[in-house]
């Protein structure tokens, strides 16, 4: 099935540095292009998992409008790396040759640190309504990611989210169930306007929209070993997951607003 969705594939030329804030050990690399990009490597601990959460995720806060850097998959050449002085590094690069993903890297941007800004109720509502959507365990005050660049909130990073295919099993239950660990997100305590948001991204996203992101997963990404699935059942398994869970989100946003009144 075609998407409507494309994203740029950029040849990585330099590596520059780790970014070792990451627990996946992402890097700051040069493109053929000539812009530099925060690299997420297939190699890395959670592999291509972490990398489709990635590309769902982030392509998902573009369509309802958040601010998020372009996403490109990155191709890695069999010698790139060789010269890296870092074994662990090098191992990293050896088992990421072929397709990752790039993130378009905000030169000068400050992490987002709730004591010094405040965010006001819709954006803050919007965050928290997509990370519940998503099952985003990782937006919390100890790690925001968040960056404010140009006086704007950005999101980075969505490698955390959709945990539920780590296991694979009993899916269908984690579409439709709350999202308890909302109550950790740092933005929580801004969000006053979920049921607004709610109905409004309801109707942003269709069914279409659904499809056309699981669409741009790569087939590379998708030969799992001791699934038995092809790559087209398991694109179809992550429209289904969201697919329910966006018929669900009551559920997420209840969940949210009681954390909400439990915190405030």
């Amino acid at each position: 099935m075609h998407s409507n969705i494309e994203l740029r594939t950029v040849q990585v030329t330099r590596y520059i540095a780790p970014l070792r804030e990451g627990g996946s050990l992402p890097a700051l690399a040069e493109a053929d292009d000539g812009f530099k990009y925060v690299l997420k490597f297939k190699g890395a601990g959670h592999g291509v998992k972490a990398l489709i959460a990635e590309l769902i995720g982030g392509e998902l806060a573009r369509l309802l409008g958040l601010k998020m850097p372009e996403i490109v998959f990155a191709q890695l050449d069999e010698a790139f790396g060789r010269a890296e002085g870092d074994e662990e590094i090098q191992d990293l690069l050896q088992g990421s040759r072929g397709l990752n993903l790039g993130m378009h890297f905000l030169s000068g941007a400050l992490t987002f640190d709730p004591v010094v800004t405040q965010v006001d109720g819709l954006l803050a509502s919007q965050i928290v309504w997509l990370d519940a959507f998503l099952t985003n365990v990782d937006r919390t005050a100890k790690n925001t990611n968040m960056l404010i660049w140009h006086n704007q909130l950005w999101l980075i990073d969505h490698g955390a989210t959709l945990f539920f295919h780590h296991a694979w099993d009993h899916w269908e239950k984690h579409a439709s169930s709350p999202f308890t660990y909302i109550k950790e997100h740092v933005l929580l305590q801004w969000a006053d306007q979920l049921d607004e948001v709610d109905t409004q991204f309801k109707a942003r996203i269709s069914e279409q929209n659904l499809q056309d992101i699981v669409q741009i997963i790569p087939d590379e990404w998708l030969q799992w070993e001791g699934s038995g699935l092809l790559p087209d059942q398991i694109r179809a398994v992550y429209f289904q997951f969201l697919s329910i869970r966006l018929a669900h989100s009551q559920t997420f946003v209840t969940e949210a607003k009681h954390a909400r009144a439990a915190g405030v």
